[in-house]
């Protein structure tokens, strides 16, 4: 786990990406991150549906010229129905922001999520409670 660096997103937002993910199984989903990074955290503060969004059975994939031109996404967040959370290559060659989040299959809890930065190395995730 890569020191220094925290995800803070509340169980709430992490709720809503493991409910999506569930829904859209055995697609992989994806969605943007909006946040803000204060110090050595980042917070998530909202989810975002991407325009034009393609979920797929074993990818899923956003179109970069329809984004708006938003500096508060700090990321992305997206599921692997296998239950494998680790990122792939073209998970990191196509990272978009701060952090790449990946949510994996049974998509129950904090335990089925993690989150990684351009260079594939965890970052510690905290959950917070309302």
């Amino acid at each position: 786990m890569k020191a220094g660096l925290t995800i803070s997103i509340s169980e709430e937002l992490l709720q809503g990406i493991l409910e999506g993910s569930r829904k859209l199984y055995p697609k992989e989903s994806i969605l943007l991150l909006r946040g803000k990074k204060s110090k050595n955290i980042i917070r998530i503060s909202e989810l975002i549906v991407p325009p034009l969004a393609t979920h797929g059975q074993g990818f899923s994939s956003i179109s970069l010229h329809m984004l708006p031109m938003d500096f508060s996404i700090v990321g992305t967040v997206h599921s692997h129905p296998s239950g494998n959370v680790s990122p792939s290559p073209a998970d990191l060659n196509h990272f978009f922001g701060r952090i790449l989040m990946i949510v994996g299959f049974p998509f129950t809890d904090a335990k089925n999520a993690v989150a990684y930065d351009h260079n594939g190395e965890k970052l510690e995730l905290q959950v917070t409670k309302p």
